[in-house]
C-alpha cells in the first residue's frame, strides 16, 4: 500500500472514531440533561446541540471520504453511575475529555481544512471540559490518551 493510501485510510479511521465519539457524547448528554441541576441545564443543552452539529458534519465528511458512517449504538455503558446532578457534571467533563482525545487523533491524521476543523473541535471540547470540571490540562486531547480514559463509552449489551 502506498503512503498516500495509508494516509487516507488513517484519516478515515480517525473520522470514524470522531463520529463514534460524537454519537456517544450525544447519548451521554441525554443523560446529563436529565440529571444536571437547573442552573446548568442551558449549558448542557448547548453542548448537546454542539455535539449533534459535529456529529452531522462528521457523517458528511466520512461520506465525502468514501466511507460508510459508523452508526450510533442503541445504548452506551456509562463510565460510572449518574444518580444526581454532581455525577451528571462529572459525566459531562468525562465526555468532553474523551471527545477531545479523538479529535487530537484526527488532527494528527488529517491535513488542511479538515485538520483545522478537528483542532477547533478539540479546542471546543477542551474548553467545555474545563467548564464542567473546573480543571484543565496542559495539552487537551493528549492527556486523555496517557491517563485511564480509553476512548468513548462502550455500547451496552
Amino acid at each position: 500500500m502506498n503512503e498516500a493510501r495509508e494516509a487516507e485510510d488513517g484519516e478515515l479511521r480517525a473520522l470514524q472514531a470522531a463520529l463514534a465519539a460524537e454519537h456517544a457524547a450525544v447519548y451521554g448528554y441525554g443523560v446529563v440533561g436529565g440529571r444536571v441541576g437547573k442552573e446548568r441545564r442551558t449549558e448542557a443543552r448547548t453542548a448537546y446541540d454542539a455535539h449533534r452539529a459535529r456529529r452531522d458534519a462528521l457523517v458528511r465528511a466520512v461520506r465525502d471520504t468514501g466511507g460508510a458512517p459508523v452508526a450510533a449504538a442503541a445504548g452506551y455503558a456509562l463510565p460510572f453511575p449518574v444518580p444526581d446532578a454532581a455525577a451528571a457534571v462529572r459525566l459531562a467533563a468525562e465526555l468532553e475529555g474523551r471527545v477531545a482525545g479523538v479529535y487530537a487523533d484526527l488532527v494528527r491524521a488529517s491535513t488542511g481544512e479538515r485538520r483545522r476543523e478537528a483542532a477547533e473541535a478539540m479546542r471546543e471540547a477542551a474548553v467545555r471540559a474545563v467548564r464542567w470540571s473546573g480543571e484543565s490540562v496542559a495539552f487537551p486531547g493528549l492527556a486523555e490518551r496517557g491517563g485511564t480514559a480509553s476512548g468513548t463509552p462502550a455500547p451496552s449489551a
